[in-house]
């Protein structure tokens, strides 16, 4: 046997995957893998009730949304319900860490943790609309 599996997209579970999906295309810039882009107004929204995929348009790895409407919250950082999955994402330095905290928050996001006056490590713990927690770091 040769070669490695190639990591494609994680995939998050949620209530909405429609509404999971919007926030993850406004927060981080990817756009729609083609047709799973939202329907006209007034249309049913069939692909959002069970699976979509967000790529990066400058490649590389892909979000994917599937539709659990019993999906259970995590409670982080107590330990009740962990997080069992997140993501890290960097920016370049404390004025963009506090852009994107504006951008989290008025896209829905919702603070976990703040450790940003941390000189060695600046950073925010978020959960997305569905509960998925998500970091934002100084790197």
């Amino acid at each position: 046997m040769t070669g490695f599996p190639t990591l494609l997209q994680v995939v998050l579970d949620g209530p909405d995957a429609r509404k999971l999906a919007e926030f993850y295309r406004k927060l981080f810039g990817l756009l729609y893998r083609p047709g799973d882009e939202p329907p006209a107004a007034g249309e049913p929204d069939e692909r959002g009730q069970d699976w979509l995929v967000l790529q990066n348009p400058s490649g590389g790895l892909q979000l994917a949304f599937q539709q659990n409407p019993s999906l259970v919250r995590t409670t982080w950082p107590d330990p009740a319900v962990p997080m069992q999955l997140h993501l890290d994402t960097t920016v370049e330095s404390v004025a963009q860490l506090d852009a994107q905290h504006e951008r989290a928050l008025a896209l829905g996001a919702s603070v976990l943790y703040d450790r940003s006056d941390d000189p060695e490590e600046p950073l925010r713990v978020y959960a997305d609309p569905a509960g998925h927690p998500f970091c934002i770091f100084v790197a």
